[in-house]
């Protein structure tokens, strides 16, 4: 029994103290197969999923956007009480800290105590360690409880700084593709008047978004989850977005830059694969189609009214269809696993976000003045 305690509270340390080191510190994907933190992402968001998903979109979206923080805390919680818990059972084979109780029970529910007490550095004196072995496990305990708080208390910055960077892309994306955004809207909006150069400067802006949203996403995988500030925006539909505009510059558009949009198409794609695998989905390729041959048409109807000519043709349509089933799938794939809705090709008349407010959608004065604003915009 000794031996058998003293393997597993050693193994339950150095698990823990790994996965910690792997989902904080590592700035890189972690192929190893089976992951406790993985587990415990995949244990703890389905069933919320499931049980936020009937809830109204408004609701919804609330209770969901509370799982992101709050699972990272309550990961933090699970690694600290199991880091106790291994210490406990070596402190248990010891049995300086443990010999004031009389059953096995007793013993153990001392050594926790003492295990947590000594982990979160509290030092209460009214247990303590009578033997070299006890004594030196207890300082190599309050040292790793020290380093597990530091690095905590420096990961939350990190975290918050790559959410924020994120959104302020995202924000930007309102004006120029709508609420939500969409690839007809953008390319509508950017060179229906004919200024082919800011499509190209947009295009490059959002390659370097792409890239540092692979790398954070890719370090800090629980990003994924933290939701947008609005209901109508997330990541999953930026990217959605920026791949549409891609794919419909690709096909051809002209005086359009080809090559910038094919770099930011190849970064975008990169980005949404790796992300599927990292949170575990495969490509979903039996989801209703996003872009029928009727809506095409009408897409380069609706282009055309803006001054932007698509190409049409049996070659152009293989061309875009081609494009898609690049990264459409794994776009699916992501949009059922989050719940975050992928946007349409063609944008239905709604305001933008910046053309809303509350006090307008309460008070039928403020939204009657944002109407008559829009008109004029």
């Amino acid at each position: 029994m000794t031996i058998f305690l003293t393997i597993a509270g050693t193994c339950i340390i150095l698990f823990v103290l790994l996965e910690a080191f792997e989902t904080i510190i590592l700035p890189r994907q972690v192929t190893r197969r089976w992951r406790l933190t993985r587990l415990f992402y995949r244990v703890t968001w389905r069933p919320y999923a499931a049980l936020v998903r009937p809830s109204p979109k408004k609701s919804r979206e609330r209770l969901l956007s509370f799982y992101g923080p709050l699972s990272f805390v309550l990961l933090l919680v699970f690694w600290g009480l199991l880091l106790m818990f291994g210490f406990a059972l070596l402190h248990l084979v010891d049995g300086s800290v443990a010999r004031l109780g009389n059953t096995g029970l007793e013993r153990l529910g001392m050594a926790l105590y003492f295990s947590g007490s000594t982990l979160f550095t509290l030092g209460l004196g009214d247990i303590a360690p009578h033997t070299p072995f006890s004594r030196f496990l207890t300082v190599v305990e309050v040292f790793t409880g020290l380093g597990f708080l530091a690095i905590v208390v420096g990961y939350f910055p990190v975290l918050y700084q790559s959410f924020s960077r994120r959104e302020a892309q995202i924000t930007l994306l309102d004006a120029r593709a709508g609420s939500p955004p969409s690839a007809t809207e953008l390319l509508r909006r950017m060179i229906g008047g004919g200024d082919y150069e800011e499509i190209h400067g947009f295009l490059r802006d959002w390659e370097r978004w792409c890239a540092e949203l692979l790398e954070s996403h890719i370090s800090y995988p629980v990003l994924c989850y933290f939701r947008s500030q609005h209901d109508n925006e997330s990541w999953l539909s930026s990217v959605a977005t920026i791949l549409d505009t891609s794919a419909l510059v690709l096909v051809g558009i002209d005086e359009t830059c080809q090559r910038q949009a094919q770099l930011t198409f190849a970064i975008a794609r990169h980005a949404v694969v790796d992300l599927s695998q990292v949170l575990g989905r495969s490509p979903n390729f039996e989801q209703v189609d996003r872009l029928t041959a009727e809506e095409l048409d009408r897409l380069r109807t609706v282009l055309a009214e803006a001054g932007v000519q698509l190409r049409r043709g049996e070659e152009a349509d293989e061309r875009l269809a081609e494009l898609r089933s690049m990264y459409e799938p794994y776009l699916h794939a992501l949009s059922d696993l989050l719940l975050m809705p992928l946007p349409a090709w063609i944008r239905e008349g709604r305001p933008d976000n910046w053309q809303t407010s509350s006090w307008g959608r309460i008070s039928g004065t403020g939204r009657a003045r944002e109407t008559r604003a829009e008109r004029h915009l």
